[in-house]
C-alpha cells in the first residue's frame, strides 16, 4: 500500500527520487502513465499487467473504448529504479503533467501519482474544500 506525500525536486536530467517506502513495491519495475487529473500515474509492473490483461479484448469494437485505450498505453512508459532510487520522468509525460521543477508525489493506496506542486496544491485545495461530500456520494464496501 503506497501512503503520504512527499516533496522532491527534479534533477537536471529529468529524474526524481523515489520515497524509500515506496521502492521495494516499485524495484521489480514500473509503469509512468498519464493520470486523467493531469498528473503521472506510477503502477508497480506487476499490477499495470493485470490492469492490461482486465482492458485486453479480442475486437475493441466502440469508439470510446478504443480512445481510452489509446490514452492509457500509447503514453505508457516502462522505467526501472536506478540504484539511488531515482526514476526518469519522460519529457512527454513532464509535459502533459505540466513539471518543472517541484513534484509531489502521492501514494493513493494500490499506486503512485506525481504531480507539478502548483496542480497539487490547487488538487490538494479542492480536496479540502469538497472532502465532506465526496465522502457522502461514497459507498463502502463491507
Amino acid at each position: 500500500m503506497f501512503l503520504g506525500t512527499y516533496e522532491h525536486r527534479i534533477d537536471d536530467r529529468g529524474r526524481i527520487a523515489i520515497p524509500a517506502k515506496f521502492r521495494e513495491e516499485l524495484k521489480a519495475g514500473l509503469v509512468l502513465a498519464q493520470g486523467f487529473d493531469r498528473c503521472i500515474n506510477v503502477y508497480p509492473l506487476k499490477m499495470w499487467q493485470e490492469i492490461a490483461e482486465k482492458h485486453t479484448t479480442p475486437l475493441i469494437a466502440k469508439e470510446k473504448l478504443r480512445r481510452i485505450s489509446r490514452f492509457i498505453y500509447s503514453p505508457a512508459f516502462t522505467e526501472e529504479l536506478d540504484r539511488l532510487g531515482r526514476v526518469l520522468l519522460p519529457t512527454p509525460l513532464r509535459h502533459y503533467a505540466d513539471i518543472k521543477d517541484v513534484v509531489v508525489i502521492a501514494g493513493v493506496n494500490t499506486s503512485v501519482e506525481i504531480w507539478s506542486k502548483e496542480q497539487w496544491d490547487a488538487e490538494k485545495a479542492l480536496m479540502d474544500e469538497q472532502g465532506w461530500q465526496l465522502a457522502e456520494g461514497m459507498e463502502l464496501r463491507e
